[in-house]
């Protein structure tokens, strides 16, 4: 369950996002439009875990995002920024590829084992609604052809987990796929190759 607050935030998610991608070599130029979101749950409870589809300059970006109330002890884990939430307070934004909790995330959802979070409207302590996400996601099975483009992050187990950042450009492969879907699109946002079929997976 995605709790969203009705809640100030300064700076807002996409101002936040827009400095960010500015120092990023694939994080384009110009005014951010966003697209939509998606979320999934942490299971301790502790972190937030949100996607973020963001149009610059008619390129298409995948942003996910972890949201914590400490920094995280990692000197791996990439630090976004920080914002005030009227309600929870100080915020630290994280790189999703680079907090651990979000890794576990997708390669949950990848294995069958997540479902993406149900959004649920606070106003304070009390349920006010729910809102649908204005991305919604789904996994496919793959032919692990060769991927291009995006960050491959090599999991404990040995498998690999492939995320798209431009989605007009990273085509990530593996043995399933991750699927997002809005109103005007559709696109691969992230693939997963297990570690048994790595050693079958032949470049094309």
């Amino acid at each position: 369950m995605a709790i969203i607050h009705r809640a100030e935030l300064k700076p807002s998610k996409i101002e936040l996002i827009a400095t960010w991608l500015d120092s990023q070599a694939w994080g384009g130029r110009g005014e951010p439009a966003a697209i939509g979101a998606y979320r999934y749950d942490d299971p301790d409870g502790e972190v937030g875990v949100e996607g973020h589809l963001v149009s610059r300059d008619g390129v298409l970006l995948h942003v996910p995002l972890t949201y914590r109330s400490a920094p995280l002890d990692d000197p791996e884990a990439v630090l976004v920024g920080r914002l005030r939430h009227s309600v929870l307070g100080e915020r630290f934004v994280y790189d999703a590829l680079t907090d651990p909790v979000a890794v576990g995330c997708f390669v949950r959802a990848l294995r069958g084992d997540q479902q993406p979070a149900v959004w649920e409207i606070h106003d304070g302590d009390t349920v006010v609604g729910h809102r649908e996400p204005t991305v919604s996601i789904s996994v496919i099975d793959d032919d692990a052809r060769h991927s291009t483009g995006g960050v491959t992050l090599t999991l404990d187990d040995g498998g690999e987990l492939r995320v798209a950042r431009v989605l007009d450009a990273d085509d990530p492969h593996g043995s399933t796929r991750l699927v997002a879907t809005w109103r005007d699109g559709s696109a691969v946002l992230a693939a997963l190759t297990d570690s048994d079929r790595l050693g079958a997976v032949q470049p094309v």
